[in-house]
Parts: C-alpha cells; sequence; structure tokens
C-alpha cells in the first residue's frame, strides 16, 4: 500500500512538472516563473485576449500547489558530503586549494 501512494505522488508530481513545461530538474525560482509565464498566458485577467482559459489556469494553479508542497517537505541535508555533491566547484576548490598538482595528497 504504501508503495502504490509513492507511485501515485511520482506520477502527480511528473504531471505536475510536464504541464508547468519544467525538465527533470528545477529550482524553486524556476518552478515560480515556469507559473508566472503560463498564468500570464491563461490567465483570465491577464491574458491578451481579455478571456483566458479558466479550466487550464485551474490545472496549472493546482501543478504549482504540487510541485511548492513537494519541495516545501523535501528534507535538504547539509552535511559536507552533500553540499559538496551539490556544488562540485567547492569540493575541488578545497581539494586543489592545498597543493594544486596532487589534489593535496
Amino acid at each position: 500500500m504504501r508503495l502504490e501512494a509513492k507511485v501515485d505522488l511520482f506520477d502527480t508530481i511528473e504531471q505536475a512538472r510536464k504541464l508547468l513545461g519544467l525538465g527533470e530538474d528545477a529550482t524553486r525560482g524556476e518552478i515560480r516563473d515556469a507559473y508566472r509565464r503560463l498564468a500570464n498566458r491563461y490567465h483570465p485577467d491577464k491574458s491578451r485576449d481579455k478571456k483566458g482559459n479558466p479550466e487550464k489556469m485551474k490545472e496549472i494553479n493546482r501543478a504549482y500547489s504540487i510541485m511548492i508542497s513537494y519541495c516545501d517537505s523535501y528534507r535538504f541535508p547539509f552535511s559536507r558530503e552533500e553540499v559538496e555533491k551539490m556544488n562540485p566547484e567547492l569540493r575541488l576548490r578545497r581539494q586543489f586549494s592545498e597543493d594544486w598538482l596532487t589534489g593535496g595528497k
């Protein structure tokens, strides 16, 4: 039962990601920018023709809510290893700052 919930969560996130036009990874800012871009196109008050598409806007709002909820519930690791994994430049700078030829060995 628990595995099914995870599969459903993935499918839900995948659909939301595709609706927002996001790649397989995105920053929170990229999610926000994608939402704003679509909102400007489909929101009745912001679209060029002033008609918009209220049903599409509901889907966009739901997709944005799903993505932000997922991001807000994600636990971020702050260990040196994980920070350096996400920022390889930091690891390389530390590794080669001691001895650029051998990498500190």
